[in-house]
């Protein structure tokens, strides 16, 4: 379905962030590898979670939900033997799992989105598992792909960071349960170093111990651990929460948020940062952000590799900006679920942005003045993508038609009903 947004001057209200969705995704994670029953308070719904708790049955694991908690009974370091994993359209889930799927003896990925997913590289990860005595039958590094494992062993192990911290994160997963001791050495550079910071985080909450070095690249990995069934709580979620505060600087507003911590480690907590330094008028304290935006907005230059999931939302506010923005460190933005630059970019021309491109950088040449919008754009399957799609069409001067916006379902289902209940003009459109 598609989504019409219309101008929309002013926003007012307050709602209640999402539960994360990358603490979810490792806390379902973490339990479905310990051996006891674990409980997750607050856990995120979204596909990508949803596709965690999928596979995670497959494998084994049992599951039961209320609308507080979920209980998870693991399968420790013995997956059910399966033949099919179906991750969706879920990066960070199919490479976890991948990892996971060292421990089984045959197990196909499949490709389920052969325009998305499909089309991501995952060369660097099968390296690293070949370096296991893991046999991967892959097609250039994408899906399908199949994993024969079973009896995988530690030793030194080596991974690029270079296109992605999800390809180490899944190392970490799997390394604590192999029997022998791991030293894992990270290659080239090491992209989104406060997601491995949250991989870390997690995995000591489950009793894993690792012993990293000061700057992430090195890691020891006692062999023959197991994962300890703990009770987590999931903090909200600030890669979501950011497109909404984005809208609400864009806008005149007086917007609260609740539920984000301001002690949190989610990278994207930065977005306030940034939106301060626009001279967004806004505070934080506790776990409530409130904006009372007045449109004005000053430009920025942000190293996005920080926060990779807040850039987009960023950069849709740096289109109303007085100035010239430079959001830098960002190449990784182009192996998500659609070359988020490039694509990106493509479409805000369409709306009538001033917009450049380099091989890792965003330029922006603000138009406080506004767009003129007007036109269909294409979201290219990327939740991402269409959130922050959305706040730049609250400021044109004509409505925007968003193709395929039901693709924000991937972390953010009720991502418009949010909106629509803080005053924006957006409606689905057949």
């Amino acid at each position: 379905m598609d989504v019409l947004v219309t101008p929309t001057p002013e926003l007012k209200g307050s709602i209640q962030a999402l539960s994360s969705k990358n603490y979810t995704t490792r806390y379902l994670l973490v339990a479905a590898l310990a051996e006891g029953t674990s409980t997750i308070h607050h856990p995120a719904h979204s596909e990508d979670s949803d596709a965690m708790r999928r596979c995670i049955r497959d494998l084994g694991a049992e599951l039961e939900e209320d609308d507080e908690k979920i209980v998870i009974r693991g399968f420790g370091s013995a997956p059910r033997d399966v033949r099919e994993l179906n991750v969706g359209n879920a990066g960070a889930v199919l490479r976890f799992l991948m990892a996971v799927a060292a421990l089984c003896p045959d197990v196909t990925f499949v490709n389920a989105y052969p325009d998305s997913l499909g089309k991501r590289p995952h060369d660097d990860l099968i390296v690293s598992l070949r370096q296991l005595g893991v046999e991967v039958d892959d097609h250039g590094g994408k899906l399908p792909i199949t994993i024969r494992g079973g009896a995988p062993k530690g030793g030194k192990i080596t991974v690029s960071g270079n296109v992605s911290s999800q390809f180490l994160s899944a190392l970490l997963f799997l390394a604590p349960l192999l029997r022998e001791d791991s030293e894992i050495e990270v290659l080239d550079d090491l992209k989104s170093k406060v997601v491995v910071g949250q991989t870390l985080e997690v995995l000591e909450q489950a009793g894993i111990v690792i012993e990293a070095s000061d700057d992430l690249m090195r890691y020891r990995v006692p062999g023959g651990q197991r994962y300890q069934a703990r009770d987590y709580r999931v903090q909200g979620d600030y890669p979501g929460s950011a497109a909404v505060l984005a809208a609400a600087a864009v806008t005149r507003s007086e917007v609260t948020i609740h539920g984000l911590p301001e002690q949190s480690r989610q990278g994207e907590r930065a977005v306030v940062d940034v939106l301060r330094m626009m001279e967004t008028p806004l505070v934080h304290e506790g776990d409530d952000i409130t904006v009372r935006g007045n449109g004005k907005l000053k430009a920025v230059e942000f190293d996005g590799d920080a926060a990779t999931d807040a850039v987009l939302a960023m950069v849709a506010a740096a289109v109303y900006a007085e100035g010239t923005s430079r959001f830098y460190n960002v190449e990784n933005l182009r192996y998500k679920e659609c070359d988020r630059i490039t694509d990106y970019l493509t479409e805000l021309r369409k709306a009538g942005a001033d917009v450049e491109e380099k091989r890792d950088e965003i330029i922006v040449h603000g138009k406080p003045e506004g767009l003129e919008g007007g036109v269909e754009i294409n979201a290219h399957y990327d939740h991402r993508v269409i959130m922050a799609l959305t706040v730049v069409g609250l400021r044109c001067r004509r409505p925007l038609r968003i193709r395929d916006a039901h693709h924000v379902a991937k972390s953010y289902p009720i991502f418009f009903d949010h909106l629509q209940a803080l005053g924006a003009n957006v409606e689905w459109q057949e």
